[in-house]
């Protein structure tokens, strides 16, 4: 059996303070020795800076980082300008999206997919690259219907990545059913469910508005109904998410992926309630 995947993800911060906030997080969870972390990629490159820079220190530390890559709004040449880049810097691993339209800005670029750009990346590196690609338990907003996603999902694996890290979900059942509906497709590769701790509701709340991911209707009053009260927020929320993750782990997930928001607090919280340090650290 392989050992399970374990990693966290941050966004590249935009000022002084947003940098040692980061810093401080990443060499926390950094004592829980997770495979990996990775970084944002701004809508069409709008923190590419940030993102290599916060790869850079954390791989000058001694940890395996990732950056992610979007193509949305950008050139082939661009890409591959990107693309030689983290390779001088030695980086092997890429988490490769389609990411989304700047606003304000009207074309999506020459490669309008992500299996475009996994394949682009295949054609420009070869096998330089492990690449990882996003995927939906719960339907991406524009898919419009549950085969095409499996279907799209299938583009990218064909196209050359070599796993997937789901959008965040509190429905197990939903990524119970979406692997076995990508196994049956013929779909190999691990899928790696994708954890978002819960510390703001009202947050995220809007995420999930934003991008689809359900809040099933007895958590959402649940915590509605803690109103302001910001303890029992972080207490229901780390008792939900600990028991997804239980759940998931004991199901044979092959790993987490936890979505931090450059936080380290509730990661680590999770990570003991989980045992994890012991079990996998």
């Amino acid at each position: 059996m392989n050992k399970r995947v374990f990693s966290f993800e941050f966004y590249p911060p935009k000022t002084p303070a947003g940098k040692d906030k980061l810093r401080a997080a990443w060499k926390e969870l950094a004592l829980l020795k997770p495979r990996f972390f990775s970084v944002t990629f701004g809508a069409g490159g709008s923190t590419q800076q940030g993102t290599i820079d916060t790869v850079r220190e954390i791989r000058a530390a001694g940890h395996e980082a990732a950056p992610h890559l979007s193509c949305v709004a950008s050139s082939k040449s661009e890409i591959a300008s990107i693309l030689e880049q983290y390779k001088a810097d030695g980086i092997r691993h890429i988490v490769a999206l389609r990411g989304d339209l700047p606003s304000g800005v009207a074309m999506a670029g020459e490669l309008r997919h992500a299996d475009e750009l996994v394949a682009f990346i295949r054609k420009t590196t070869g096998d330089w690259f492990s690449i990882d690609v996003a995927c939906y338990p719960e339907y991406h907003p524009q898919t419009r219907n549950a085969a095409d996603e499996v279907k799209n999902f299938k583009k990218k694996v064909d196209a050359g990545a070599n796993a997937a890290i789901t959008q965040y979900f509190y429905n197990a059942d939903a990524y119970f059913r979406f692997v076995d509906e990508c196994r049956a497709a013929g779909i190999g590769i691990p899928i790696v469910p994708g954890i978002m701790p819960i510390g703001n509701f009202s947050q995220l709340a809007r995420f999930s508005d934003a991008c689809g991911a359900e809040i099933p209707r007895w958590m959402r009053l649940k915590f509605e109904s803690f109103l302001d009260d910001s303890a029992s927020i972080r207490s229901f929320g780390l008792d939900v998410v600990s028991a997804l993750c239980d759940k998931l782990l004991a199901a044979g997930a092959p790993g987490l992926h936890f979505y931090t928001l450059n936080k380290a607090a509730l990661t680590t919280e999770i990570w003991q309630r989980l045992g994890l340090s012991s079990r996998d650290g």
